[in-house]
């Protein structure tokens, strides 16, 4: 492509702040942005970024599709809600209008598993209207290439362990909320944990129905077998409450909480394979003390063992860096909604984001 890739920004929080800067360093320019929280609408898209004023105004989601229509991006970069069906209404219109998109969704890294009804609607779209959807972020590399490359040098595999820790507190309100963070240990019973205490057939009732709540160890663990060529024969999940050794106060959630109640969750995923693969994998999100921080551990159990870990990852800025890395390969891909992990590996880029276009 000669010309710089034209980019909408959905969702102006806290991860835009760095998708923006990263396409625009990255050669690419950012020619609209859409929001629904009226003390951005109206802003330019400078100040949210903390630089000089770039020329482009925030619009209300009631304006999306005719700011769409008129700029005509390559690509829309959404970074709003961590369920697929709650970044739908995004994506499907991206599909009806024949625009690339590429998602910070969590569930949207291999929503296949979890919400088939809901992928299987924006992919028939999307093919309709040749247009690709995906979904990325630090999972792709830290939770997915990673551990797949680590198998490639692996002669026999029985069982992957994986484990990442992160603050919920850097990712918004949807998030920490979606965690159970402040949440009275009861709450979280009824509202989190209990969702899960079901037979397969009665959960693969709630995932055929679109109302599936998973967490994000459930779609890795699902793209993490696809990649690798394993056919899984059953998948459960379990969350567990983080407590609160103290009173702490979540700038996120704009609250203290008391000590024993839930500073956020630890889900645990286990998938079993027809290839006799075990795949257990938690992801740990919670309301950091002073003394935590992120923290990313892999293990490929067989011929040889090898461990991996990752201390101290800038979480959001890899996140946002793979969303941006990833643009080329989005347009690149095939049309429908594609999972990263039938897309080429993710490569650093050193050249204008255009120049990798085919």
């Amino acid at each position: 492509m000669e010309r710089k890739i034209r980019v909408v920004q959905y969702g102006t929080g806290k991860m835009s702040v760095y998708t923006m800067r990263y396409v625009y360093e990255k050669g690419a320019e950012i020619v609209g942005a859409i929001d629904v929280n009226p003390d951005v609408i109206g802003k330019d898209i400078g100040e949210i970024m903390g630089c000089e004023e770039k020329g482009v105004k925030v619009v209300d989601i009631s304006s999306a599709e005719k700011m769409l229509l008129e700029t005509k991006p390559d690509v829309v970069i959404v970074t709003t809600m961590s369920l697929i069906k709650d970044v739908e209404e995004a994506l499907m219109l991206c599909a009806k209008l024949g625009i690339n998109a590429i998602t910070t969704c969590e569930e949207a890294f291999y929503p296949q598993n979890s919400n088939p009804k809901v992928t299987n609607d924006i992919d028939k779209l999307a093919k309709e209207n040749n247009c690709t959807i995906t979904g990325t972020g630090y999972q792709d590399i830290y939770w997915g290439e990673l551990i797949s490359a680590i198998g490639g040098s692996t002669h026999k595999i029985t069982k992957i362990k994986g484990s990442s820790s992160y603050n919920v507190e850097d990712y918004g309100i949807a998030l920490a909320k979606a965690h159970g963070a402040g949440l009275t240990l009861e709450e979280f019973d009824k509202e989190v944990a209990s969702q899960d205490r079901i037979s397969d057939e009665e959960r693969q009732k709630i995932i055929d129905s679109g109302e599936y709540q998973p967490s994000y160890m459930w779609n890795v663990n699902g793209w993490l077998c696809e990649k690798l060529g394993l056919t899984v024969e059953s998948q459960t999940q379990e969350c567990v409450p983080q407590i609160a050794k103290k009173d702490m106060f979540s700038k996120t959630l704009n609250m203290t909480i008391k000590e024993g109640m839930a500073t956020g969750m630890s889900a645990v995923v286990t998938t079993k394979t027809k290839e006799g693969i075990t795949l257990e994998t938690q992801c740990i999100g919670k309301v950091y003390d002073e003394t935590e921080f992120d923290r990313n551990e892999w293990t490929i159990e067989g011929e040889p063992n090898t461990t991996i870990v990752v201390e101290k990852p800038a979480t959001v800025e890899l996140t946002c860096a793979t969303v941006v890395n990833r643009i080329p390969d989005l347009i690149n891909a095939k049309s429908g909604y594609v999972p990263t992990n039938e897309m080429d590996e993710l490569k650093y880029r050193v050249k204008p984001l255009n120049e990798y276009v085919k």
